[in-house]
Order: C-alpha cells, then sequence, then structure tokens
C-alpha cells in the first residue's frame, strides 16, 4: 500500500492506515471489560503469556490511589503511558495539593495519543485503555484509543473477542428497571459481572483461571485496588461455581461419607 509508509500520509479516501494498524493492534490484545456503578468503577481483563514457562503480562497498572488503568494492545507502549500518567498526577498533586481530575487527565493522554497521528517523528501508540477513576464529580470509566478520541462509558469492553463482552453487558443493563445499567450495583456485583462477561473472551481450548484473570476495583470508599491470583478465588467461585478441583474435593468427601 503506497498510502501506508507514513502516518502523516493520506490516502484517496480520506485514511489515515498507520492510524488503523495501531487500532488494529488494540483489537488483537485480550480483552479487558470496565463497569460503573454510581459508587464504584470496575476493571477485569485477561492476562496472556508467551508460553508455558512464562509468566502473565502485567494488564492493569496503579497510577494513583484514586485511578488506574486497564490495557489492550502492545504493553510497551502501555507502560510508556502509565509512566506518563503517573508523572501527571504527581506532579497535580505537588502543585495543587489534590488529586487530579480524572477527566483531565483522559483528556492529557488523548492528547497524547492524537500528537503521534499528525507528526512523522513517532508512530502512533498501538494501545488502547480503559481509565477507572473516582473523583469529586464522582465514579468515572473511560475509553481511549489510538486515534486521540475518547470516551465516557457505563459499561465497555475492548480486545480480541471483546463483541463477546459488550453483548453480555448490553443483556444486563436492558434487563435492569427503566435501563439504568449498573447504576445500583455494588463493588461486588461489578466484579463478579466482570468475571462473567470474560468468560466469551477466552480462546476455545482455554479455561479462566485465577492465573489469567486480574480485576481492580476503585470507588468512592475505596482506593484503586487490583485483586489477582488468590485474591480473586473467591470471586471467582461465586461468578462461575466452584472449579473442577473443588467439585472433585466434594465428591471424594462423599464417598467417603458413604464409606
Amino acid at each position: 500500500n503506497q498510502y501506508d509508509t507514513d502516518v502523516t500520509v493520506w490516502s484517496p479516501q480520506g485514511r489515515l492506515y498507520q492510524v488503523e494498524y495501531a487500532m488494529h493492534a488494540v483489537r488483537q490484545g485480550s480483552a479487558c471489560v470496565g463497569f460503573r456503578s454510581k459508587s464504584h468503577v470496575v476493571l477485569a481483563a485477561l492476562k496472556r503469556r508467551t508460553s508455558d514457562l512464562a509468566t502473565h503480562q502485567q494488564k492493569v497498572f496503579k497510577i494513583d490511589d484514586h485511578v488506574g488503568i486497564a490495557i489492550a494492545g502492545l504493553t510497551a507502549d502501555a507502560r510508556s503511558l502509565a509512566k506518563y500518567m503517573q508523572t501527571e498526577c504527581l506532579n497535580h498533586k505537588y502543585v495543587f495539593e489534590t488529586s487530579m481530575n480524572v477527566g483531565r487527565l483522559v483528556s492529557d493522554v488523548a492528547d497524547k495519543h492524537q500528537a503521534c497521528t499528525q507528526s512523522y517523528v513517532r508512530r502512533p501508540y498501538g494501545v488502547g485503555l480503559l481509565v477507572a477513576g473516582f473523583d469529586r464529580s464522582g465514579p468515572h470509566l473511560y475509553e481511549t484509543s489510538p486515534s486521540g478520541n475518547f470516551f465516557e462509558y457505563k459499561g465497555i469492553a475492548i480486545g480480541a473477542r471483546a463483541q463477546a463482552a459488550k453483548t453480555y453487558i448490553t443483556r444486563i443493563a436492558e434487563e435492569q428497571e427503566n435501563h439504568t445499567g449498573f447504576d445500583d450495583a455494588d463493588a461486588e456485583t461489578l466484579i463478579l459481572h466482570g468475571i462473567r462477561s470474560l468468560r466469551g473472551c477466552v480462546q476455545g481450548d482455554q479455561e479462566l483461571t485465577s492465573e489469567n484473570v486480574v480485576v481492580s476495583v476503585v470507588g468512592a470508599d475505596t482506593p484503586f485496588k487490583i485483586i489477582e491470583n488468590e485474591a480473586i478465588i473467591p470471586f471467582m467461585e461465586k461468578a462461575l461455581g466452584p472449579g473442577e478441583d473443588a467439585e472433585d474435593a466434594e465428591e471424594k468427601q462423599a464417598d467417603e461419607d458413604e464409606d
């Protein structure tokens, strides 16, 4: 394609192919979902690893006590943006002695995304962010795109096979009275919805486990907290039912009781 050699080159159809390729990188990343109620915001994500001998890649980053992100796309680009966001929050707190407004932080990150679509010096960031935060105006859930766009949602999913999670989010939201979505849900309910929505996002030969799922929560009375590994097991049992190991143990105990 003669129009995709540089991010500043327009095609005759008015398209910037390098930006579109960056957005394709987001759709290739493992899925992330977000839910927002009147009091809390929850992020849930699927973690990948390059082989059975490798550790899982980090999917959720803490930015400040009141805000954090989940990422889909290139993890290296996400680390760079996470460091930028942490620095912005730290500078704001140092100058104004208060936490940074979530919307302003997202706008700054979106401007950083957009600057890379207008200059040949740097390629676009190949990562999409779900930003969860709580400030004086309440809870917020934003999505950012490599194009520089950002939107606020009550529920959203990005990454590979995200359509299954979007369908789950829409169905659950429509079941609520007056289509209020997740407004009245507490933190635990949002966490359970997050885990359940990821079931359709895994590959055919994989299952959700405590090793490949990570959840985070932030709210009015809850600083940003990441829940994974052993800490997430109780929530997964509530969301998905007991695992095979637990079922085998129950069957074994029942057989012993019969004997």
